[in-house]
């Protein structure tokens, strides 16, 4: 068995972060009035990657904006509204267009020129691959 160290400021560490967040989430520019809906993505953590899934139905690649820090994703574009003269008898609808933006910032810094994107299905799937070895590095500083 494993003799673990427990640090309590640990989990007071993980809730500032998380109020971080959405703090962040509030004040973000988000809120512009020329944006009109923010797509909702999922994040995941797969060893190497940082995968960062978008729901973007319905809207076409060349309408999709997306830019990597190495810290931050940014997808912008705008999803434009098909006036079909056959929907004479439509009554209502719940979808989404216009102008869309959203800012992820990310849990560690990522190699923002390796990033690979797929769009399928309405699904933008970017796999950002972490920075190696600067995470927790301790350097030994000589007097």
């Amino acid at each position: 068995m494993a003799i673990v160290r427990f640090s309590p400021f640990h989990e007071f560490e993980t809730l500032r972060n998380q109020m971080d967040r959405l703090f962040e989430d509030l004040t973000n520019n988000n809120y512009r009035s020329d944006i009109h809906w923010q797509p909702a993505v999922e994040m995941s953590d797969q060893e190497n990657n940082i995968v960062v899934k978008a729901s973007l139905p319905g809207v076409e690649p060349k309408d999709i904006d997306v830019s990597v820090s190495r810290n931050a994703v940014k997808i912008t574009g705008e999803h434009t509204y098909e006036n079909k003269t056959e929907n004479k008898g439509f009554y209502h609808s719940e979808f989404s267009y216009g102008r869309f933006e959203r800012t992820i910032k990310l849990p560690v810094a990522v190699q923002n020129d390796q990033v690979k994107a797929e769009f399928n299905n309405g699904i933008l799937i970017l796999s950002l691959p972490k920075v190696e070895g600067d995470q927790n590095k301790v350097v030994k500083v000589k007097l």
